[in-house]
Formats: structure tokens, sequence, C-alpha cells
């Protein structure tokens, strides 16, 4: 074989390899997680980071993941989402509320792109939105937290005044009142998902207040640390277990498992059968799962909450049920009225009893 035909010889098999490469490569679903917090906040972006690796794991080499984290919510969360789809990313999950506008722009720009939207609300052809009913879980600190308590103050770290975070005050107050008619809230907004020392700061304040229980919808540990530090105070995990502060101050959490989501919604793209839906799940189908409740939580104070977890996953039980007025008095659900998912998905008032504002 002379050299001009070695050389063809050679220039074809590299071209095989080169097509069978990119013919691999084109077989690969390539799927984007854009994430608010750092992948390792030890709470919701973690959550979230962590479930996006179960179902990478399920799925092993047919998909290709990417990540990009600690992206604020605005106009970088689009340049980011731009970048994602031009670089060939077919399915790209947006993992934070704020996301929300900039999801729709740019699902709108490459309508061949699939988005998924976390917590949000407005859909497309090519958008699909999904959250949990953290509020369920809510419930269950809130009746804990009401039995443990012995300031009868209760403090609320609070991220941003959206239904999601509004549902989670009314249904954890609702539930500590109920069991104990003393009970106060101190809400303080951090106006942030992520900032540990805000989250610090504002719970050394409500512990400064008095409040011997601190509830939190941020994703940081650090209010764990600042109620470890303060030696009487008792937390719950946000987002994630945060176990490492077990078994107190935190008595319990509440556990977002988006993994079986990220694993169906993939396995859609891979099928050619993915549609726009509008996915809220709670306790019940295990999107919201209850953290271990440790043993510095009275028996029978455990196995209240878990009657009640067991309730709201069978459906016998809803956490918000009349009787229950709004905040300045009115009528909201009568004796045994349950309140609908329309008016629970834009909720944006305090129930009777909170003294707490919440900012315009």
């Amino acid at each position: 074989m002379d050299r001009r035909t070695l050389l063809t010889t050679a220039a074809m098999a590299a071209g095989l390899a080169a097509t069978g490469t990119a013919a691999l490569a084109q077989s690969k679903t390539k799927v984007g997680f854009i994430l608010v917090g750092p992948k390792n906040d030890g709470g919701w972006s973690q959550h979230h980071y962590d479930s996006a690796m179960v179902m990478a794991e399920h799925f092993g080499d047919a998909v290709e993941v990417v990540v990009q984290e600690s992206v604020p919510e605005g106009a970088d969360s689009e340049r980011v989402m731009t970048q994602m789809a031009l670089s060939g990313v077919q399915l790209i999950f947006t993992t934070s509320f704020g996301y929300m506008d900039p999801t729709v722009n740019v699902a709108a720009k490459f309508p061949n792109v699939y988005f998924e939207h976390a917590t949000g609300y407005k859909t497309a052809p090519n958008l699909s939105t999904y959250s949990a009913r953290f509020y369920e879980g809510r419930a269950i600190q809130g009746h804990i937290a009401g039995k443990m308590t012995k300031t009868n103050k209760i403090g609320y770290i609070a991220s941003f005044p959206i239904p999601e975070v509004i549902r989670g005050i009314n249904s954890a107050y609702i539930h500590a009142k109920k069991v104990n008619p003393d009970v106060e809230f101190s809400v303080i907004w951090a106006f942030t998902w992520f900032d540990p020392a805000k989250e610090a700061d504002a719970a050394r304040a409500l512990i400064e207040q008095g409040c011997d229980v601190v509830l939190q919808h941020t994703d940081s540990t650090a209010p764990q640390a600042a109620a470890q530090a303060a030696g009487n105070v008792i937390t719950f995990g946000q987002a994630s277990d945060m176990s490492d502060y077990a078994p107190f101050p935190r008595v319990s959490s509440i556990i977002d498992n988006w993994a079986p989501y990220y694993i169906e919604r993939v396995q859609a793209v891979m099928d050619g059968t993915w549609t726009s839906v509008m996915t809220w799940d709670g306790i019940g189908p295990g999107m919201v799962e209850i953290g271990e409740i440790s043993s510095a939580v009275p028996d029978d104070v455990k196995a209240e909450a878990l009657a009640m977890k067991d309730a709201i996953a069978n459906g016998s039980y809803h956490p918000f049920t009349g009787p229950l007025n709004k905040q300045d008095g009115s009528p909201w659900l009568a004796e045994g009225e349950i309140a609908d998912d329309g008016v629970l998905a834009g909720l944006d008032f305090f129930v009777e009893g909170l003294t707490a504002e919440i900012p315009s």
C-alpha cells in the first residue's frame, strides 16, 4: 500500500471516528439546571443538585448534565438560560421563583428547547411549571413548634413576600395556634433566598425577641448555627434535612424530593412525549418529605405530628380547612370548607391572629 493510499485510509478512518463521536454526542440528552445558590448550600439549591445527580445516575451515559450555580434572579439568569440553549441543552430546569419571567422570555426565543420552571405559574407550549406543597410540611412544623415552645414566641425567617412563602407562614401559624392558643409569631423578611450572614442576623434578632422556636424559608444552615449557639432554641430544616444539627436544635425538616420528577421529565424528552404541564405535589405523592423527628421531641408530640402527616398524605386532612378568617377579621373559609388551589396558588394575605405585615 503506497503512502497516498495510507493517507486516504487514515483520513477515512478519522472521518468515521468523528462521525461516530458526533452521533454518540447527539444520542445523549443534554439537561441543564440553573441554581439560585451554591450547589452545596445545605438547603434548596443543594437538594435540586442532588436530585439532578440521582437523575443522572438513573440514565447513566444517556444524559449529559450541565449545572450553573449561584445565578442571580433577573437579567443574569436570562443570559445563562440563553447560553445553555445555544450550547445544545435540550431541557432546562430553572429552579427559583424569580427566574419566572426570564424563563418565559428565553422559552419564546427557543421553541425547540424544553423548559421547566420551579415554583412559578406561567407556562408556554415548551414551558412547564413544577412546585411542591411545602405548606403541608409547615403544618406539621407548626404543630411541633406550638407544642414545644416555652416562651409562646415563634420566629419565622421569610425570604420574599410571594404566595409560596405566605402559604407557609399561614400554615405554620394555624397549626401552632391550634395546639397553643397563646402562641405569637414574629416574622422577619430577609429578601434573599441565600445569604448566611443575613439569615444568621435574622435568627439572632428573633432569639433576642424571646423566640425559642425559629422556622425559616431561606436556604442556608446559618439559622441552625445561630440557634445552636443560643442553646435553648429549636429549629427545622428547610428544603433538605440539615441533619448535622439534629437532634437539637433541628428537630425535623421539610425535604424536597425532586428526583422522581426530574427522571419522569427527562424520560419524556427522550421518548418524544414531553408536553407542557403544571405539577403541584405534596406529601402524598412524595414530593414533600418530612425529615426524621428527633429525640428532642416528646413521644406524644411526635405521634401527633406523624398522624397529621398520614392524614395529609391520604387526603383526609387539608391544612387550610375552615373556619378561618383573614388577618383583618373578614371571613375566608367557613367551618369545614377547604381552600381551593386557585386561591392558595395566589395567596397574598395572612390569616387572623398574625400581626406581621406583608411588604408590598
